[in-house]
């Protein structure tokens, strides 16, 4: 049954004595009306007395700028880094386009102008100091002029281990990086079939064998409630769930980030809305 998560993204509301969390950028921010107006379908919000304060409260330095970064609304990842001035923050809100400023050309530039990879903006958060911005967002494709997902896939570990090889890996966060190695090795698969297979590789050979793995675990997770069980356990057997439903997804083609879209969208349904919509 589909499950969807109402009010999930409603405006926090200001309290003196603890900053509402965002479950998004895992920062701790004040509301702000920025996100009011992105959630907002009234463009004049997005004017005048509701934006210029909010202008006014951000610590940009001595050449009017502060720090930007784009971050991917679904995967977490961090996309870019810029720096914008306020037509630029302006013109984001507006737009729902990232838009920065380029200080070697000493104008505004959106992401995307050229090459159409643009970043559509969902929510833009300030923090706790006022002096940087994030903007979350869906990227329409790869964000780095070298054609990388993101500008981050320098790993400096790799740099330090290895100078002589030259090697991108992106910066992903744990489930990423999962579903990195279940994806290399579905192409090992393809790429060398009589080898010896890994167990992920079993998995997606054989889909009977896979169903009952993932119909197994999903039943060990229940019964560490059932007999109230140490959190440990439910992590473990959780862990063993999304392990093993992720290679499911990716002997279907489909990536986290889809299954994430889907449960962005249901934040903002209700129950009911989202099987009405599911029946037309």
């Amino acid at each position: 049954m589909a499950v969807s998560f109402p009010n999930c993204f409603q405006l926090p509301k200001i309290s003196s004595k603890r900053h509402p969390f965002n479950y998004n950028t895992g920062l701790s921010c004040r509301a702000s009306p920025v996100y009011a107006c992105l959630k907002n379908s009234d463009p004049d919000l997005c004017t005048g007395a509701k934006v210029d304060p909010l202008l006014d409260s951000v610590k940009w330095d001595d050449k009017g700028l502060a720090v930007a970064i784009a971050q991917n609304v679904d995967t977490g990842a961090v996309l870019m880094q810029g720096f914008v001035n306020r037509e630029a923050l302006l013109t984001t809100i507006s737009s729902r386009k990232a838009t920065f400023y380029s200080r070697s050309r000493s104008a505004l530039w959106t992401k995307g102008e050229t090459s159409n990879n643009f970043i559509n903006v969902f929510n833009v958060f300030l923090d706790c100091d006022r002096d940087s911005i994030i903007y979350l967002g869906k990227p329409d494709g790869p964000t780095c002029h070298t054609g990388s997902e993101t500008c981050y896939y320098t790993s400096v570990s790799n740099f330090l281990n290895k100078p002589e090889v030259d090697e991108n890996k992106l910066a992903l966060t744990t489930l990423y990086s999962l579903e990195s190695t279940i994806y290399q090795r579905k192409e090992e698969l393809s790429e060398s079939p009589n080898g010896k297979p890994s167990w992920t590789k079993r998995l997606l050979l054989d889909d009977k064998l896979l169903c009952s793995k993932i119909r197994e675990e999903a039943d060990e997770l229940c019964r560490t409630l059932e007999e109230n069980e140490d959190k440990s356990r439910s992590a473990s057997e959780m862990a063993d769930v999304l392990y093993h439903a992720m290679v499911l997804l990716a002997r279907r083609e489909v990536k986290i980030e889809d299954v994430l879209q889907v449960l962005r969208v249901r934040f903002e349904q209700s129950g009911i809305e989202e099987k009405i919509s599911r029946k037309q």
